[in-house]
Parts: structure tokens; sequence; C-alpha cells
């Protein structure tokens, strides 16, 4: 099966020779020593999903512990994580770290907007990074980098195969489940309405809010009206409420149904299996959002001192977003056309909306 869009994360820094010289033994050469990276602390405060939510937050997570192999950290000494289980935990858990003097304090959501601001004014000189933020005021959060991405490049594709595959089959809808709605969240479903109209003009696309990234009973809930209603695929952005959709189409599929599910954030193809010999998933693919690598990157910037305040951008052209290196799922002529489309996003030729058309005509019953 070919490989597409390969994610691996590149080193950020080289490695310096040095080539001795031999001296008389009465003279001294200093040399030029190696530059080294600074052992340093991390702290990383989850959104409401839960470190174990097998998306956004995990995943984030997972760069800084990367980083942290990679450096010799030891978690719960140099790095770690806090909980919170209400938006009213993010300001008291960013303090706790800040108060702590950990080099760096890394936030997953966009609702820390407001929190990670206050807490910027407050410790003006703690390295902070949010992730899936760009709109705060960089004169006001000097010592904040924001990462956001092109979640709507990386939607469309999944768009691509949503819609190619429906057509195929002969189905004649597939659906959408959002976590909760935002600017960020528009972006997923307006990249994936536009990827399966690229490809399959006349099909449905049912969409529900759940309007929570916790709550995976009601992703569950959605995922039936909307299998009920017709759809064949649906693609979550969801959080841990997507494992609600996940699990709902596990057991139709265990039942005989023929459904799918779209991942989100990583490749959620092993959060799918139907049997036991883990041989079959329901997840067709993922739409890769590479979180991890803001967060990995961002504590690599602090320990060798290059680390600046203000919006990074992860797009498709730099492997911010795109399909996991493996998807077993999808046919020769899926990884085609998502192939096809990847290029004419990175040159141009296609340029992917940010907004979606008016949700009202698209509401599964």
């Amino acid at each position: 099966m070919k490989k597409v869009l390969k994610m691996a994360l590149a080193s950020l820094m080289a490695v310096t020779t040095l080539t001795a010289c031999s001296q008389p033994a009465e003279e001294e050469n200093p040399g030029t020593e190696t530059p080294t990276e600074e052992k340093i602390s991390i702290g990383f405060v989850t959104d409401m999903g839960g470190i174990n939510d097998h998306s956004f937050n995990e995943t984030s997570y997972k760069g800084i512990q990367e980083y942290a192999a990679e450096a010799g950290l030891v978690e719960g000494t140099d790095y770690s994580y806090l909980q919170s289980d209400s938006e009213t935990d993010y300001m008291p858990n960013l303090s706790t770290y800040a108060e702590e003097g950990v080099d760096l304090i890394a936030a997953a959501g966009f609702l820390f907007a407001d929190a990670i601001t206050e807490a910027a004014q407050a410790y003006p000189d703690q390295k902070m990074l949010i992730i899936d933020v760009d709109s705060l005021d960089p004169e006001m959060t000097p010592n904040v980098q924001q990462a956001v991405f092109a979640e709507h490049e990386g939607s469309y594709l999944v768009g691509v195969v949503a819609g190619l595959r429906a057509k195929n089959e002969g189905y004649d809808a597939v659906g959408f489940v959002m976590g909760q709605e935002s600017v960020t969240m528009e972006k997923f479903w307006a990249g994936y309405q536009q990827g399966v109209w690229s490809v399959y003009p006349e099909c449905q696309i049912y969409y529900d809010n759940a309007n929570n990234f916790a709550a995976p009973e009601v992703g569950k809930s959605l995922a039936g009206k909307q299998y009920n209603s017709g759809a064949y695929i649906i693609f979550h952005a969801a959080g841990a409420t997507g494992n609600g959709v996940i699990s709902e189409a596990q057991e139709r599929a265990m039942n005989g149904e023929d459904v799918w599910v779209i991942g989100v954030d990583t490749d959620q193809y092993a959060q799918g299996y139907v049997d036991e010999a883990q041989t079959k998933s329901i997840i067709l693919t993922s739409m890769m959002k590479r979180v991890d690598t803001a967060s990995y990157n961002a504590a690599k910037a602090v320990a060798d001192g290059t680390f600046e305040g203000g919006v990074v951008r992860y797009t498709l052209a730099d492997n911010g977003v795109g399909l996991p290196e493996e998807n077993p799922n999808l046919t020769e002529e899926e990884l085609a056309a998502v192939e096809e489309a990847t290029q004419k996003i990175v040159s141009g030729e296609v340029v992917v909306s940010e907004t979606a058309v008016n949700n009202d005509l698209t509401i599964g019953d």
C-alpha cells in the first residue's frame, strides 16, 4: 500500500563537529565548544477532554514526552501535566506551574485564550505555548507562542476520501460531528465540505454540534442519529466526545452494518478495531493535526534558546496536517485522489476556504 504524507518529526538542531588540532604542549587551545541544550522543565495543562482523550490533549502531551525522551527529562520531576475538569481550572493550573517556575507552560485548546492572556500578563517572564489560538495581542502576550494549523486543508483531504468512498459504494450521505463551535472548528467543517463536494457534488452532509469536547455519550447519540439518517461515514472533530462516535460505529459494524468513522488529530485506526484478532478497524482514515509537533518544537526552542512569542503556522505544505503514513482501509484510487489534492493545495491550484456554508442546510434530522 502506498504511503501518504510522511510525518516524521525533523530534528531542529544540527550537530556541530569539532576538529582537533595538535598544539605545542606549552600552548593552550581553548577551541570552540559544541552548543548544548539546557535541561528544562515543562508543565502541560489539559483541556477538559482529559489526558487520555485519544485525541487533542493526548497528542499535545505526546510531543512533550517525545522531546523529554530525547533530552533525558523525567516525568513527574522535569515535566508533568495538570488536568482541567472545567474552564475554572485553567487559570489556577497555569498559575501553579508559573509559581513553580517551570521553563515552559503549554496549554491545549482555544478555550484557554482568556486564561493564558491573564497568566501571560501576571507572569511576563514565563514562556508559554497555546495551541489553536492566533488571536492574542502580541503586545500584551509577547511571552506566548501561538501555534495554529491549517485544519481546513487536512479536512479537505479526508473529505475527498469520504466523498469517493460514499459515491463508489452507492451512498448519498456522510456526516460530521463537531465538538464545539469556534473559528478552529469551522475550519474542520469547511474543509470537509469542500473535499466531499469536490468529488461528489450531490452528496448530503449531516452536521451536528455536541457543544462539548468531553462527552462521549453525546457523540455516540449524535452518531447514531446520523447513521440512522443514512450517513455512511462520519468525520468527527470532537476530542473525547468523538470516542462516542467511534463506539457507535463499532457496535453497528459488529452487528453487520457497513459504517465508517474518520478520526482526528492522531491516527485513531487502532481505536476502531471490531474483531479480537485486531485485523479490522472502522476507522477509514484520520485527519492528522500535528499538535505534537507544536509542543515538541516549543520545548526544543526553549532548551536551545530560540523560543519566540507570536504566531507559528503549521500547514499541509510542511506536514502540519494530513493523513497517517499508513492507511490500510483506503483503496489505491482514494490514495491517488488524496495525493492529487495534496499537490493542488500545496501548489496553490486549489485554495481551501476556511468558511463553511450555512450549517442549517446540512443538519441531520
